[in-house]
């Protein structure tokens, strides 16, 4: 994968990695990324927002703003749509005469509006630190690894990859040449049915929990089914019998913020507020699913709260940005939706796009200079593609 850029004013410098923030004092060998990074900065200053106003209006229909629903309010108000990873990248693609497309989301997500765009068309990042600690939690050379394994245990055959789209393009390129598919948390069991019907194994990356909720919640599996491969351990801390024994091969990855959510949230927030529905995301740890009255992807926690009568209550388990616009948007229909966990913890890498680097980038379009620009190689976007284009001919 190859990423162009050019010079920028702001300090703002990629990773050597994959341009994501690890978490402060955090171990990279364990589990990391579940570290809080407490309230938003303050808002930007309202200057900004006439800057940011003038200059989309001056590129017009050559820009096109992707906003992901955990953005700060004030890059969702400069946003075309809004939206979750994959229908956004498929928004872009739908726009051919978009010149510039500016995701503000983070660095995987762009990467998939690359695969998917025209190649006349230039993907720009606001800023290449926004990233994602879960994509982050296998690149290329551990996965490689991993199937050397598989393949010394002798069951790399039996094995079907289904990457979650919360990966790197790289990681999506590996599930294309090795005969897999793509996922979001909404067609997980779709593609775990597909997968299983071409082989006896599933290798699911990155996040474990996506995996395991829908292997045991959707399909009926049991959780001794599930093993979790360790990139950081020898033989990923699995011996030959566990993989051959296995039909469900984890990835040792989870996500930031919805890592957090535990069995003790549910319980508190049940205790604190008689007849609250629970709605986590799947990406939770499988007891908090468990525990919880529904599950489902964002845009589902979004369609819930849209159906749901007025004057009922809801906890939600998935990012703060979400849960607070939701919360102020419904607040007219008498609906009480609060946070899940009791702390404070947005997604500190989603949160690195904010209306100074908006504003950066569009001023920087008008006056005729493309920063930012993520562009993947060919020959990963032919390979991620291909896995892409199997999740799109899921029944």
């Amino acid at each position: 994968m190859r990423v162009v850029t050019t010079a920028q004013p702001l300090d703002v410098q990629p990773s050597p990695l994959a341009l994501l923030l690890l978490g402060r004092e955090a171990d990279p060998k364990s589990e990391r990324g579940v570290e809080c990074p407490g309230d938003l900065p303050a808002a930007s200053d309202p200057g900004l927002v006439e800057r940011a106003r003038a200059a989309k209006e001056k590129l017009g229909e050559k820009v096109f703003v992707l906003g992901h629903h955990y953005q700060r309010d004030e890059v969702i108000e400069f946003a075309d749509v809004t939206g979750d990873s994959f229908k956004l990248a498929r928004d872009a693609a739908a726009r051919p005469d978009a010149e510039y497309i500016v995701f503000c989301g983070v660095h995987f997500m762009a990467e998939s509006a690359d695969i998917l765009t025209g190649d006349d068309q230039q993907v720009i990042l606001p800023d290449l630190a926004a990233g994602c600690s879960m994509a982050d939690m296998a690149n290329a050379e551990q996965v490689a690894e991993c199937w050397d394994v598989l393949t010394e245990a002798g069951v790399a055959e039996q094995v079907v990859p289904v990457s979650y789209m919360n990966s790197s393009a790289d990681i999506k390129a590996f599930t294309g040449k090795h005969g897999g598919t793509i996922c979001t948390s909404s067609n997980a069991k779709r593609a775990l049915d597909w997968a299983f019907e071409h082989g006896e194994k599933v290798l699911f990356l990155p996040d474990q929990h996506l995996g395991r909720n829908t292997a045991v919640r959707d399909l009926g599996m049991s959780l001794e089914d599930c093993v979790v491969y360790n990139p950081h351990k020898p033989g990923g801390g699995l011996t030959a019998e566990q993989l051959r024994n296995a039909k469900m091969i984890l990835w040792r990855g989870h996500c930031s913020v919805h890592g957090r959510f535990s069995l003790e949230s549910v319980e508190d927030v049940r205790a604190r507020i008689p007849g609250v529905n629970v709605l986590v995301h799947p990406e939770c740890k499988n007891e908090v699913v468990a525990a919880a009255d529904y599950v489902g992807s964002t845009e589902y926690i979004i369609q819930a709260l849209e159906a749901a009568p007025a004057g009922s209550k809801w906890a939600i388990g998935t990012e703060l940005n979400l849960v607070r616009r939701l919360a102020n948007r419904f607040a007219a229909e008498d609906k009480e939706i609060v946070f899940l966990d009791k702390t404070v913890c947005f997604c500190s890498t989603m949160n690195r796009i904010d209306l100074p680097h908006l504003v950066w980038t569009l001023e920087s379009l008008v006056a005729g200079k493309v920063v930012n620009r993520i562009e993947v190689d060919k020959e990963t976007e032919s390979f991620a593609k291909l896995a892409l284009e199997r999740m799109l001919a899921l029944p």
